[in-house]
């Protein structure tokens, strides 16, 4: 499948070699300078996966994502400084699916890029029937072919990191899943990501269901072990 990505970088010397780069690889790319320009861009003209830059003038990367995150839930990924390691876990809690900090390798940002957008087109494909069966515990449903999950009748959304995380712990619910089956659930075994990742995705998902009910708790953190989904 042909896939667009839109760059947001306020240093064009990563526009154009990034560019050169997904270009190589079959993606359409379409770049943009800053926030700004970039979220008229995003909203008239949607794409697959976006790359955002966390330090931008106007419009930050952060700021950028929490107003695209009102209409649209493509996967996004944040380059972010090494110097500024709490940007990448407020970026995960607003949102994004990744992150990578600069300087960073090209290669590393592509596989990046592709294993999020299989994990997309996969979605898409299981959305003609033919997918898994939906997942259902109690007041949770999640379904995997139209990437839908509710809590008590209410719609939760849920990037597609955040979905197979939980779809991963509900699937067995009172047994452990340890960071690293989270990561292999969400990520794929070939891509890399710390334990701080995932905290803050399990962070998000709690805010997520918590904001349609108060007394959501159904997440239970073994703290040194991992996590679980309590059993009905």
């Amino acid at each position: 499948m042909h896939h667009t990505i839109a760059l947001v970088d306020d240093d064009q010397n990563i526009l154009t070699s990034v560019s050169m780069a997904l270009e190589a690889e079959g993606f359409e790319v379409r770049t943009y300078t800053d926030g700004d320009e970039a979220l008229r861009g995003l909203t008239q003209r949607p794409v697959d996966l976006a790359v955002l830059d966390i330090k931008m003038p106007r419009l930050d990367g952060m700021e950028l994502l929490s107003r695209l995150r009102k209409s649209s839930r493509m996967p996004v990924i944040f380059l972010t400084s090494k110097d500024t390691e709490v940007d990448e876990v407020v970026g995960l809690r607003m949102g994004a699916d990744d992150y990578i900090t600069k300087p960073f390798s090209q290669r590393l940002l592509i596989e990046r890029i592709r294993a999020l957008l299989r994990r997309q087109d996969l979605a898409r494909d299981q959305a003609d029937g033919s997918g898994e069966a939906a997942v259902v515990r109690g007041d949770l449903v999640l379904d995997p072919g139209r990437h839908a999950c509710s809590w008590k009748g209410e719609q939760v959304a849920l990037t597609v990191t955040e979905f197979l995380i939980l779809k991963a712990l509900a699937s067995r619910p009172g047994h452990v899943k340890n960071r690293d089956q989270l990561m292999d659930a969400a990520y794929g075994e070939s891509i890399y990501v710390d334990d701080r990742t995932i905290d803050s995705h399990i962070k998000r998902l709690r805010k997520k269901l918590k904001s349609v009910d108060s007394d959501f708790n159904q997440i239970e953190t073994l703290y040194g072990v991992g996590y679980r989904y309590k059993e009905a």
